[in-house]
């Protein structure tokens, strides 16, 4: 009993800091399972079950849902359709831009020989190239001609070149010393032409004169050996603008004095013509012989030579005017300018050319 009651004071005791080892007690002291008679099994089970399902939500917590795994692989599809159709599109434009600069190149290509098929039929027109007698090659083709188409053809892809080069100077901050050396290159440029054209003159002035070595479309505006220098001055002043007042009044006296230079050239010449009209009329009199005739006639033919020459110094001084009176960057829109101007003519000639044969075929 002192044995007893030593246990029961010592699990009083401990009733105070642990209840269940006091029920414990109480199971060892008496030889029943008080636990059970009370019921504390099954609180026991009770939280054996809350445990579990604790964990188990714990672990559905940290792994997605199937409907997430859905969601989240649909996502996931999106974005690689998305890409691969950015990918597609990229490609595309790609494509497009190399199928347009492919057909630039060809347009320009296609330029390019309807130009020397063009000079090629003029130079069989104009030097006999068949001898219709031996039915051979004829060897009166003018070689001067020939070697100024050449010089031509280098002069026209030199031209193009300044053109872009004065372009880019356009577009990058450049000082006013450096544009005005470049523009001063293209004017130069120009310059050099007129001198080529002085030369071939004296090879065949005719050629020459009536522009033989140009595009079709750029003969159409042909006035003695090249375009009219007031209407050059016509088509360049939108490109020029905005002028101060001074500039304006500078180059509407420029474009008075032009056309009255373009007046006295183009009435020498109707006179010119007259005059060489009324020298190798026959004279049914006899007075005159024929030699004298063709002699005079051939002295008056050398004056077509002067006209050309004074022509091209007046498109010279025009240029020259126009330099003075604008400021560089004037200056260069002006030449870029002009120099499209002649190479949408040639374009021009080749889409005609081409229309042409298809209306032909």
């Amino acid at each position: 009993m002192a044995s007893t009651s030593t246990q029961f004071a010592t699990s009083r005791r401990m009733s105070i800091y642990d209840p269940l080892h006091h029920i414990t007690m109480w199971d060892d002291t008496f030889g029943c399972d008080i636990s059970q008679n009370m019921g504390l099994s099954s609180i026991s089970q009770v939280d054996t079950r809350l445990a579990n399902k604790t964990e188990y939500n714990s672990q559905e917590s940290l792994e997605p849902s199937s409907d997430n795994q859905e969601a989240k692989n649909m996502s996931d599809k999106l974005q690689r359709r998305l890409a691969q159709n950015r990918e597609a599109a990229r490609k595309s434009r790609l494509r497009k831009k190399a199928y347009v600069q492919q057909l630039e190149s060809g347009r320009l290509k296609l330029a390019q020989l309807e130009q020397e098929l063009e000079r090629a039929r003029q130079q069989r027109v104009y030097g006999g190239l068949l001898n219709t007698s031996n039915g051979l090659l004829s060897s009166n083709v003018n070689s001067g001609i020939v070697a100024f188409e050449m010089a031509y053809d280098l002069w026209v892809a030199e031209q193009q070149k300044k053109d872009n080069e004065l372009k880019d100077m356009l577009q990058s901050q450049v000082t006013e010393a450096d544009l005005r050396m470049f523009v001063e290159s293209s004017l130069a440029h120009y310059y050099e032409l007129f001198q080529m054209k002085a030369n071939a003159a004296k090879s065949d002035v005719f050629y020459i004169m009536h522009g033989l070595w140009r595009t079709p479309m750029e003969r159409f505006f042909q006035w003695i050996g090249g375009p009219r220098p007031s209407e050059l001055l016509y088509m360049l002043m939108p490109q020029l603008e905005p002028l101060t007042d001074e500039q304006l009044m500078s180059v509407s006296t420029l474009k008075h004095s032009c056309r009255q230079a373009e007046d006295a050239l183009s009435t020498g010449m109707e006179k010119l013509q007259q005059t060489l009209a009324q020298g190798v009329t026959i004279d049914i009199t006899g007075v005159g012989s024929y030699n004298s005739q063709m002699t005079l006639a051939m002295e008056r033919l050398e004056g077509i030579e002067n006209f050309l020459n004074q022509a091209d110094h007046l498109r010279q001084q025009v240029l020259t005017q126009m330099y003075r009176i604008l400021t560089p960057h004037q200056a260069a829109k002006g030449l870029i300018a002009l120099g499209e101007y002649f190479q949408r003519l040639r374009a021009l000639n080749s889409l005609w050319s081409a229309r042409s044969r298809e209306r032909m075929s």
